[in-house]
């Protein structure tokens, strides 16, 4: 592509003004290009006093016409770097229409792929060659695949949300070093929590590390994925937080497993950022009591913006679910706050209402089944049901009583389930009465209590066979024992 530098100066000579009337030859009036990639002589006649006049015009129009060719060039390599994203989200399971989303919404992440393209090729920049598409790819879907394993599923999120919250927390890091996850960065800060001191000891983080509970391995592999936690400082950065997770309840042997998870958190000002979010999120009925569940849950769940949260509990507020039960939601499934509202929330929750669920009260039973993928999990889990004579209102009167149901796992669960559910006798619409006879352990639940059952000649409901404690259990056998 082309350089998006500034215009080089031109320099202009003009030839000494002759008698008015006269005309200046084509070789009077000359452009030199200094640095330039393009120059053009002109070879134009003007009447000789006029000369000075038209190379005014002359500069005047040349900036104009480069400010509109670098306009045009930097709409086109926007639109490379667009497709190379699109395709990369494309190449990681991404439907088409959700990485063209994606792509066309990011702008600033936009823009970071375009400095990498001219970090990358400086010196054809500077000769003013343009590059080609396959060379745009070769440059970008390495430092995609790149911040893909730093990132892992938070990939997406940080595209959308670049830079990230936090970034102004990191002033003092290289950008590159924080956002580049390339080979050298990942040495070079290895090295800074591998290499003893100049007096023998290891670094200040590596020993607080150390102490709190985290191996020599450990303190590498979270450099590796994220290589700026090599140059945080420990006073100002590691303990606030540690100090602060500690209060909050979390226990200290926890503690090396958040930053194992999370170290970005890390680099989040406590007081500009963190504390801000816990509160507001305790407005909206995060359980405060809760704080170090949720935190060792996910780590990661205070390391989103508040505009990201705000979306979510919008979408939340909007399918009918109450301020109060937001809270205990997000307090009892923080991941939620990982799902998208146009790829997950939105798509999963119209899928439910599709087959007569009520999704409002489903994402309160079960919010962790909107983060799975219609197509390709929801539809397989109804179609198994459909293809065995259930029907689709039968089929929501189940979802609805157990909502976890389209989570399950086909081969390990509901096939060996429903074909060992077939022998037992039962009519069909025990299952649409109690699908939480899915829930239950086969060889561990199921078949010992049918076995029970059975021997003592006594033939009960599944809800009562499987739901009732060991002890109601034999209670109920012992009274019904000889009966029906």
């Amino acid at each position: 592509m082309t350089s998006l530098q500034a215009a080089p100066r031109l320099s202009l000579r003009l030839a000494p003004c002759e008698p008015r009337g006269r005309l200046l030859p084509p070789w009077r009036l000359v452009l030199f290009p200094s640095s330039c990639r393009l120059y053009t002589l002109i070879s134009r006649q003007l009447p000789i006093c006029n000369a000075q006049s038209y190379a005014d015009d002359l500069l005047v129009a040349s900036a104009q016409s480069t400010t509109t060719a670098r306009s045009r060039l930097i709409a086109a390599e926007r639109e490379e770097a667009k497709a190379v994203l699109s395709l990369f989200l494309r190449q990681k399971g991404l439907r088409s229409a959700v990485a063209a989303r994606i792509s066309n919404k990011s702008d600033g992440f936009i823009e970071h792929l375009i400095s990498k393209l001219q970090i990358a090729y400086r010196s054809r920049y500077a000769e003013g060659r343009e590059l080609s598409t396959p060379e745009i790819r070769d440059a970008l879907l390495p430092y995609l695949e790149a911040l893909s394993k730093e990132h892992g599923d938070s990939l997406v999120e940080v595209v959308e949300n670049f830079p990230d919250p936090f970034a102004a927390e990191r002033e003092s890091l290289s950008y590159s070093m924080i956002l580049t996850p390339t080979s050298s960065n990942k040495q070079k800060a290895v090295a800074r929590v591998s290499t003893p001191t100049s007096g023998g000891a290891l670094p200040e983080l590596v020993l607080y590390l150390l102490d709190l509970g985290m191996d020599h391995e450990e303190i590498k592999n979270v450099v590796r994925k994220f290589p700026a936690f090599a140059y945080y400082n420990v006073d100002r950065k590691i303990k606030p937080l540690v100090e602060l997770l500690l209060e909050l309840g979390v226990q200290r042997s926890s503690v090396p497993g958040i930053i194992r998870k999370r170290p970005q958190l890390c680099g989040i000002s406590l007081t500009d950022n963190l504390k801000p979010m816990m509160a507001y999120m305790e407005n909206i009925g995060v359980n405060k009591a809760q704080w170090s569940k949720v935190i060792c849950r996910f780590p990661a769940f205070l390391t989103y913006s508040r505009a990201k949260v705000e979306i979510t509990v919008s979408y939340l507020t909007e399918l009918g679910v109450s301020k109060e039960s937001i809270g205990k939601i997000l307090t009892r499934c923080p991941h939620l706050m990982s799902y998208s509202v146009n790829d997950n929330l939105r798509p999963t929750a119209e899928y439910f209402r599709s087959i007569g669920a009520d999704a409002a009260s489903l994402i309160q039973k079960c919010p962790q089944a909107f983060g799975l993928n219609v197509e390709s999990k929801l539809k397989p889990i109804t179609q198994f049901f459909l293809d065995r004579e259930f029907s689709i209102e039968e089929i929501g009167i189940m979802v609805n009583r157990f909502g976890i149901i389209h989570t399950l796992s086909l081969q390990e669960n509901l096939l060996p389930k429903y074909e060992y559910f077939l022998t037992l006798g039962y009519p069909r619409n025990e299952l649409v009465k109690f699908p939480q006879y899915f829930g239950y352990s086969l060889e561990l639940r199921i078949k010992p209590r049918y076995a029970r059952m059975t021997g003592c000649g006594v033939r009960l409901i599944l809800n009562q066979m499987l739901s009732i404690s060991d002890t109601r259990f034999e209670e109920i056998l012992q009274k019904k024992s000889g009966g029906f």
